[in-house]
């Protein structure tokens, strides 16, 4: 900004700008409040059948989302445009009141192309004396106040076009939801993200520990910030960001003093470091663009070159352990990650070597015992934090059976002849991989790779991150997470070994089943084309056999964690389902020629019965457990169902999924009208009565026995019943009385299943013998 811009500067034109902004504030704030309360509120209330589920329903929500995000951006461009504004007046009006004082005391400022010039103002009155006349010091601080005034101008209105333009740049399609309350404030954690990105980029011997702590304070302060993590991961670099951590952790080369001094918190500034870059990918403008798709390009290549080093995958997977990261940059990082996996195992034909940690490699992984050095391991607690990501990742094919070095070969038709088969990404991994062996510090194999890897499935199977619980706005299972649970359940069906030798994994497998009830208790039901219209399901059904079901069902439940979600699951969703029906008898029609009720009650028994065959599954896979185990293995049992009363009061959306237009909640489910009746008095039931088995009061006994499992099956499904017609203000005592029949039925059935299906696998002795 030169001194005539300023001089001669026309507000009129940015006064009328922000005039017009905050006019646009206060209508977007209304449209921001209309789609909240209005259009959000009748989208979870309707009935979303087919690809209205999908498509309509989320569409519905994001466009909700955008509003209040441009409300955001909008308030935030108000501020600044009226910060900047008043500052510029500001420095105006001590512009003119210099040069003012400037000709009082007889000096003139001359400007032209783009500078000016203070001097003395030549003599024309007779009255004007040498001691009039300005000596050289005045015109040259007036020079200098000036210039100071035009510097401070010109530095106001280049921060507000650079904040303007950064925030701009946030999002390429729609709005940000970065808010600041004026130019300053913007323009601070852009400075600080320079100064921090600074420090960064020492070399890890000058990095000193007060250098350390800075980064980390600041890293923990802004990482949720926009501007800041973008402008800090764009001066950092994606070859410095890896030099940077690597470096910190590589004894070789890093300040010995920081190890020292600083072990404890180096998980901490890995977190917030990851936060950081993981909310600088969601930014689409084109700096971030390439400082992505040169974070990936770098991926399979040492880190210091010819000098050796990790690769860049090992490094950057770590720093993705916490945070959300861009959907696409996952997707994209997974794809040359991939390429790099089948690249070094020769198509996974040979165990993984070059990930494999040696003695004087870097630790590059703070959080938790694995050593870092497997890329796929931090890569997938990323996932875990990403379905959307997640989904499309394991669904990808790993490798073509056209391939003429694909080295998997099976038996597909069971004519016993093997031939090449096609692998996706989850079959390589949870089938075939050869995962890189670790010990901790008292020998213990480490399992933080397979146990991210059912973190990341559960991710991508249920549509929520990881350890959540699904709420009124995870929207339903689409077409690939149906297609993926399909390929779960099968794969597990077809060798429970694949589960069982990694039980720890059968925590995320029991929270897929539970999410998955509606799906589960189709394939259960007893074979009627009805099956559709009993269990409704919104979204994509996932389609699943019998055989593979209840494999699937007893080989989680052999795990406590695993059948604690599926029992509190399958409980909550039948309570749910006959709550629905019971409200809504006209739903279920079994013949157009039979009474209302004689329908209502064909679909209420179907129900019990079906909730019979589940805890008949899972029951005999506890009882088997416990035969092997004894009491350690019931204490197990009862622990994790005590655990679970973290789940009273949440069991909204848990296997429900239903399409329902008259009550609210998770993929159009029951949920709202169900939170603190029927199916949150279940479970606390079950979780509260597990606490009892040592008084008189038993509600729901422990499962030592496998008639106790029975006994409580029949007593849970009654008293289902009964709430749920209690709670949908519809009861039908004689449907009520009649559920327990049918919940027997169902489990003597799960016994002739089991014994069927699971021969040559652990079962229960008590299922050789004969009768109840």
């Amino acid at each position: 900004m030169d001194l005539d811009a300023l001089r001669h500067a026309n507000f009129k034109l940015l006064d009328d700008a922000i005039t017009d902004w905050s006019t646009l504030v206060r209508h977007l704030n209304d449209l921001k409040t209309d789609a909240e309360n209005g259009l959000v509120k009748m989208a979870a209330k309707a009935d979303w059948e087919g690809v209205n589920a999908k498509t309509s329903r989320e569409f519905i929500d994001k466009t909700a989302k955008e509003f209040s995000d441009a409300h955001t951006q909008a308030t935030t461009i108000h501020n600044i445009l009226r910060d900047t504004c008043d500052e510029l007046k500001n420095y105006r009006t001590q512009l003119l009141q210099a040069i003012d004082r400037g000709e009082k005391k007889g000096m003139k400022v001359v400007s032209g192309k783009g500078t000016f010039e203070v001097s003395a103002r030549d003599s024309s009155s007779d009255h004007d004396t040498a001691e009039d006349k300005p000596t050289q010091a005045d015109i040259d601080a007036l020079r200098d106040e000036i210039q100071r005034i035009i510097d401070k101008a010109t530095e106001s209105d280049t921060s507000a076009k650079t904040v303007l333009q950064a925030i701009s740049d946030q999002s390429k399609l729609g709005f940000t939801d970065a808010s600041y309350k004026d130019r300053d404030a913007a323009v601070d954690v852009m400075k600080r993200a320079d100064e921090l990105a600074k420090l960064a980029r020492k070399k890890p011997e000058d990095l000193t520990v007060s250098d350390f702590d800075k980064l980390n304070a600041g890293l923990k302060k802004y990482a949720g910030d926009e501007l800041f993590a973008e402008e800090f991961a764009k001066q950092l670099g994606p070859q410095k960001t890896l030099e940077f951590w690597a470096g910190i952790n590589d004894r070789s080369r890093s300040n010995w003093d920081l190890e020292r001094q600083r072990a404890d918190q180096f998980a901490d500034l890995q977190r917030n470091l990851s936060l950081t870059l993981a909310n600088a990918t969601q930014s689409d403008s084109p700096a971030m663009a390439e400082w992505k798709r040169h974070m990936i390009d770098i991926g399979d290549k040492y880190l210091y070159g010819n000098r050796g080093g990790p690769m860049g995958f090992q490094v950057m997977s770590n720093l993705m352990r916490t945070g959300d990261y861009d959907d696409q940059f996952l997707e994209d990082y997974g794809t040359k990650l991939m390429e790099t996996e089948r690249k070094l195992t020769d198509n996974g034909r040979h165990g993984n070597m070059a990930w494999q940690h040696l003695g004087v490699s870097p630790w590059l992984n703070r959080i938790g015992e694995d050593s870092g050095s497997d890329p796929l391991t931090g890569y997938l607690k990323g996932l875990s934090n990403s379905p959307a990501a997640a989904t499309e990742f394991f669904n990808q094919q790993y490798i073509s059976k056209d391939d003429p070095d694909n080295p998997f070969e099976r038996d597909t038709d069971g004519n016993g002849k093997k031939g090449k088969v096609s692998l996706s990404n989850f079959q390589y991994l949870f089938e075939e991989r050869e995962w890189p062996k670790e010990s901790d510090s008292h020998g213990d194999e480490v399992i933080t790779g397979k146990n991210n890897l059912a973190l990341a499935l559960e991710a991508a199977a249920t549509g929520h991150p990881a350890g959540e619980m699904p709420t009124a706005d995870t929207p339903p299972h689409n077409a690939a997470q149906a297609k993926l649970v399909e390929s779960i359940i099968h794969s597990v069906s077809e060798d429970p070994s694949r589960l069982t030798k990694s039980s720890y994994m059968s925590d995320s497998m029991g929270q897929i089943a539970a999410e998955y009830m509606p799906d589960i208790n189709r394939a259960l039901h007893a074979g009627t084309t009805k099956a559709k219209d009993l269990y409704l399901v919104a979204g994509s059904p996932a389609v699943l056999g019998d055989e593979d079901v209840t494999r699937f069902l007893y080989t989680v439940a052999r795990n406590p964690e695993g059948y604690t979600a599926i029992n509190l699951g399958q409980h909550s969703y039948t309570t749910s389902l006959m709550q629905y029906h019971f409200k809504h008898p006209d739903a279920y029609v079994v013949d157009p020629h039979y009474p209302q009720a004689e329908s209502l009650k064909d679909g209420i028994t179907d129900i019990a019965q079906a909730a019979g065959k589940v805890e008949g599954i899972i029951g005999a896979a506890r009882a088997y457990e416990n035969e092997v185990q004894g009491a350690e293995a019931d204490a197990k049992y009862n622990a994790a169902i005590d655990a679970a009363g973290t789940w009273g009061g949440t069991v909204v959306g848990i296997g429900i999924g239903m399409a329902t237009e008259p009550l609210p909640g998770p993929a159009g489910s029951l949920a709202g009208d169900l939170l603190g009746t029927a199916a949150d008095e279940i479970i606390s039931s079950i979780t509260e009565g597990a606490k009892k088995d040592s008084t008189d009061q038993i509600v729901y006994r422990n499962g030592v026995d496998w008639q106790d499992t029975k006994s409580s099956t029949y007593i849970m499904v009654e008293e289902a019943a009964r709430k749920a017609g209690k709670a949908a203000d519809n009861r039908y005592p004689l449907i009520e009385a009649s559920v327990a029949r049918a919940a027997e039925s169902g489990f003597n059935s799960a016994r002739t299943n089991i014994r069927t299906y699971l021969e040559g696998e652990g079962i229960p002795r008590q299922l050789d013998t004969e009768g109840d």
